[in-house]
């Protein structure tokens, strides 16, 4: 959960930490193998993943610990992403010490991706690598390295473990999108449906997000259960309102709070869709409610990058401003690609704004309009 100080913010300048982002930018134990089976596993309705044993690739053993040990942590910290199926531990560490292939391994547990790395050791120093790999077309998705001190062992793996999993996710959810945009319309299942809302979410313009609410609904029939069409359809509700003008506020801010209460309703413990109630509520004037929401969105998932920006939102349109542009900077640099950047760079420009430092404001909005020049709102 994001740390809060108790007298708020003051101003911040342009070359304070707050902005620094921004402004920046332009022996093995061993295990029986696995029996196959005949029949294969089905894909889950939601992306899967299986993060598989790291092997060591150094001469000590006792580095053999600290391998888990990232593995543990980074199976845990995925599990929390209510969005992701993630095989357990004691699945994924059957493969231990085996030469196994990828899409032989997704085929037995029934995963699209998996996460392979490795561990090496020179002297006081460890490199871990690691890359997630799309089993069904064998391509890499993603793929980053970490050179640390072992100075300290317990603060190395906490520190990489953190940084995998946060990638990870944002990862996942970029290959989603980019695989249901491939699809036919007439192919699309509820999860294929949400994404393709959500690719055209991204686009930013008033046309792409009419779009989108109509891929958001065909995800609200084909499965009424769904969370995230409902989180989805409030979205693009209220961007018709706020952002585009193209309908009437009240009526999109009622029926944005009437879906997202809907979602929360079919899954209080799912932190993204606390994190969308928290943005109708923000919206809405309500911003004591949607920093709640997004504390406990936070609290469930405190890696989760759109609770980040509802907090942020929150504390910025509430007065605390130093705060809340932290929290959306932390939002960005946890989801780079997210298709809401537009709106997170905009609430940091009216921050900065408000709070008297006019030149970061210019700079970010600047950036914003780069990136997406058909929002509105940054050029306001």
């Amino acid at each position: 959960m994001v740390r809060l100080d108790a007298e708020g913010a003051s101003g911040a300048s342009a070359g304070s930490p707050v902005y620094s982002f921004v402004l920046a930018t332009n022996g093995r134990e061993s295990f029986p193998a696995r029996r196959e089976s005949s029949a294969l596993l089905p894909l889950p309705d939601k992306p899967s993943i299986v993060v598989l044993p790291f092997q060591n690739m150094s001469s000590d053993p006792e580095q053999e610990f600290l391998a888990d040990g990232i593995v543990d942590d980074v199976i845990t910290a995925l599990s929390r992403y209510s969005s992701l199926f993630v095989i357990a531990r004691n699945s994924s560490f059957t493969y231990k010490g085996r030469t196994i292939e990828i899409k032989q391994v997704a085929r037995e547990l029934g995963v699209r991706y998996v996460l392979e790395g490795s561990l090496r050791k020179s002297g006081n120093r460890i490199r871990v690598s690691a890359q997630l790999v799309d089993a069904e077309t064998a391509k890499h998705v993603w793929a980053d390295r970490w050179d640390r001190e072992l100075a300290d062992l317990f603060a190395v793996q906490d520190e990489i473990s953190e940084a995998a999993a946060t990638a990870i996710a944002p990862a996942i959810a970029g290959a989603e999108r980019r695989r249901a945009v491939r699809k036919q319309p007439g192919n699309l299942d509820a999860w294929a449906a949400y994404q393709r809302g959500l690719w055209h979410l991204g686009k930013a313009n008033a046309e792409d997000n009419a779009i989108a609410s109509e891929f958001f609904q065909r995800a609200i029939d084909l499965d009424s259960n769904f969370a995230g069409g409902y989180c989805g359809l409030a979205t693009a509700q209220l961007r018709s309102a706020v952002t585009f003008a193209t309908h009437d506020l009240g009526e999109m801010l009622r029926s944005a709070e009437a879906l997202a209460r809907r979602a929360v309703t079919l899954d209080d413990s799912d932190a993204e869709v606390r994190a969308r109630l928290a943005r109708v509520l923000w919206v809405r004037g309500d911003h004591w409610g949607a920093q709640t929401e997004a504390e406990q969105a936070l609290a469930i998932s405190p890696n989760l990058a759109s609770a980040h920006a509802e907090l942020g939102a929150a504390l910025v349109f509430s007065g605390r401003r130093s705060n809340g542009i932290a929290a959306l900077e932390k939002s960005i640099r946890l989801d780079p690609r997210d298709p809401r950047s537009a709106t997170r760079l905009n609430q940091m420009a009216i921050g900065a704004y408000l709070s008297g430092d006019y030149v970061a404001a210019v700079t970010i909005a600047r950036r914003a309009i780069q990136s997406y020049p058909e929002y509105p709102l940054c050029y306001r």
